[in-house]
Formats: C-alpha cells, structure tokens, sequence
C-alpha cells in the first residue's frame, strides 16, 4: 500500500492542532506522519504557505490571545499553557508576532465602557449643559 504525501502533511498540522501545549520537535511530528523531516517541511509549506514550526506558532499565539482575553490567568500561567517553558521566550515571541507584549496586549483586549453619547440637539432643546464625567 503507497502512503498518500497529503493525507500525512493534513495529518501533521491535526497533530499540531492537538498538541500546540506540548513540546514537539519536527522529528517528532515526521515520525508520526512517516515523513522526512525534510519532506515534511517542504510539503507543508507548500501546502500552508510556511513551515510546521510558523504554523505550531501561530496556534500558541493564538491560543495565548484568547486566553489573555477571556481568562484571568497570568502570564506565567499563559505561557506554560501555550507550550512555552521560558517566559521570556514567550514574551518576545508574543511581541514579535502581535505588536505588544503580553501584558500590553490583555490591557488592550480590554472593552472600554462606552460614554453617554448626547447630541448637541437635544442637549440644546432641554437646556442641559456640558459638564465633565464625574
């Protein structure tokens, strides 16, 4: 039976899918394809547009975004979540690919309240004066 190249190269980027929080060298993940890791990079860039590593990278930054949205974990927390053992590496991996630094980025997710909005119109008409927010 021959081996089918892209069903295998699909099946690396599933196992990255799974297993963006764990440790994975490219030898790993051609082992469990059954590709050279040479093989495996160049079909997978040619499939995806960049390597297995950029794409394992995308999904931890990815995944880290969420979490620094929607979570009340620390960044600390976050990095080893993610797949990360050095915060430091996480930091400015995060900073090189979103434009901020984890902690920038969390603040900046944040929704702002949205002020009263009155126009000038009716603020005229009811005779209601501008004055600051309390």
């Amino acid at each position: 039976m021959r081996s089918n190249p892209h069903l295998q190269v699909r099946l690396a980027r599933h196992l990255l899918d799974r297993r963006y929080d764990a440790p994975i060298t490219i030898e790993d993940l051609s082992r469990e394809v059954a590709l050279s890791p040479y093989y495996l990079i160049r079909a997978f860039r040619h499939a995806y547009k960049q390597t297995p590593h950029q794409y394992l990278v995308g999904q931890r930054i990815s995944r880290a975004k969420e979490l620094l949205r929607n979570s009340d974990l620390s960044i600390t927390e976050i990095c080893a979540a993610v797949g990360y053992e050095s915060l430091g590496s996480f930091s400015t991996l995060f900073r090189k690919v979103a434009g901020l630094s984890p902690s920038a980025y969390r603040i900046s997710s944040q929704p702002t309240p949205n002020p009263t909005y009155i126009p000038l119109c009716i603020c005229v008409l009811h005779g209601i004066e501008d004055q600051p927010d309390i």
